[in-house]
């Protein structure tokens, strides 16, 4: 999927966006889990503890069906993680950036920090996922078989031979088909799940034309997105859905996938406009220069009397001897008590260089617009050589944005006449 787009304000720091555990790097990607996992690690625990796993084995205690249900849980989520760790590690040999994977209530995500340069990288990356999701579904059955061994099954009651499964074998052959399944959903060819993303590459290969192709990939993705919707309400109401099946709670899971990958299509396809239109535009050219600063020695409390109060601005640079060393917002302030300001100083509070997302002159508006996506920040310095050239705004690259536009409709509206 592409890149999450968050809103929220904050001064730059280093994953500043990122919510949740943080369990360390594979190959060079941070991997986090978002606090939302907790929410699909206890629904597919309740569901296997209170309803499948009870019905394959009727004889078992509550407390095998429930380590044996929070197990498949956690080995789901691995393989969610497995997935979305090929797309990552596939699409970097194809030479794209992605530094971050999070799992969050609704599967994984690998943040991308640009769109593919070529239908064929977009192709192999977004392939890779359900390929692999197909093979460790295939793999898992091949284990349970090994640890089962030969199994009779008696044709009038197929069902009876899962009550003879082991826990460890119970596991495998949930988990199997399980990721077949997911591998299977995710080639359905609706923008941006991976088939989607497939979709996507045709497209581009035939057209040559990325906006146009991820406009079409888009709306298919907007249409199957509504069909969940539909389907999801319709098992609220009792209504049987082919595959899905009836039920409240099933009906309202069906129906929020279908809600975010509506919002995901429609934000995806607005990213790539943006990308296109800010083309190789340079961060210079929207970034505000000379903003306000100050030095790590200002007391903290005439830094709120002469500068927070005083100004709209709400994130200022710290700088010693003409070099950045770091910056100071106002959430790092609100944090203080008012008796405890007057005795400290900038220099304590503020956030430092090292801990902050910068930008290079050489950088382009549309990758300041990325970071300021993925880091959920809403605004960015510009530095060379430690020296502070200036900051970067979403507000920025959308008045340009803005202004672009204006130009561009009086151009055409003079050149038509």
């Amino acid at each position: 999927m592409s890149q999450e787009i968050r809103l929220e304000t904050g001064a730059g720091r280093e994953g500043s966006g990122m919510r949740g555990l943080r369990l360390g790097r594979i190959g060079g990607i941070s991997i986090t889990l978002d606090w939302s996992l907790l929410i699909i690690f206890a629904l597919i625990t309740l569901i296997l503890s209170a309803g499948v796993f009870p019905s394959w084995h009727p004889q078992w205690g509550n407390g095998t069906i429930l380590a044996t249900a929070a197990a498949s849980s956690v080995l789901f989520l691995a393989s969610v993680l497995a997935h979305e760790l090929s797309h990552a590690l596939v699409g970097r040999r194809l030479g794209l950036r992605i530094e971050q994977i999070t799992l969050f209530v609704f599967g994984g995500m690998a943040h991308l920090e640009e769109e593919p340069r070529t239908w064929r990288s977009e192709l192999g990356m977004a392939i890779v996922g359900p390929l692999t999701s197909l093979v460790l579904g295939f793999a898992f059955l091949y284990l349970a078989r090994i640890v089962t061994g030969p199994i009779e099954i008696d044709p009038e009651q197929p069902v009876k031979m899962l009550s003879t499964l082991s826990p460890l074998a119970t596991v495998l052959f949930w988990l199997g088909p399980v990721n077949i399944l997911l591998g299977l959903f995710n080639m359905v060819p609706g923008f941006p799940l991976d088939g989607g993303r497939v979709l996507r590459a045709a497209l581009w290969w035939m057209t040559g034309d990325l906006v146009r192709a991820t406009r079409w990939a888009a709306a298919f993705g907007q249409g199957f997105a509504w069909l969940l919707i539909a389907s999801g309400f319709a098992m609220i109401l009792g209504v049987r859905v082919p595959v899905f099946g009836a039920g409240p709670v099933g009906g309202l899971w069906i129906a929020l996938i279908g809600w975010f990958l509506n919002n995901a299509a429609m934000m995806s396809y607005r990213r790539v406009m943006l990308q296109q239109r800010l083309g190789n535009l340079p961060v210079t050219r929207v970034m505000h220069r000379d903003p306000a600063h100050m030095t790590t020695d200002l007391n903290i409390q005439d830094f709120v009397d002469n500068y927070l109060l005083g100004s709209s601005q709400r994130v200022f640079p710290v700088i010693d001897e003409g070099r950045l060393r770091g910056l100071v917002c106002l959430a790092d302030v609100r944090s203080i008590d008012r008796e405890r300001r007057a005795g400290m100083r900038v220099g304590e509070v503020m956030i430092p260089l090292e801990r902050l997302q910068t930008l290079s002159p050489t950088d382009q508006a549309s990758e300041a617009l990325d970071r300021l996506t993925q880091y959920s920040v809403n605004q960015l310095p510009v530095v060379e050589e430690g020296r502070l050239l200036g900051m970067v705004t979403r507000e920025d690259v959308l008045k340009w944005l803005s202004l672009s536009r204006g130009s561009a409709n009086r151009g055409e509206s003079s050149g038509g006449g």
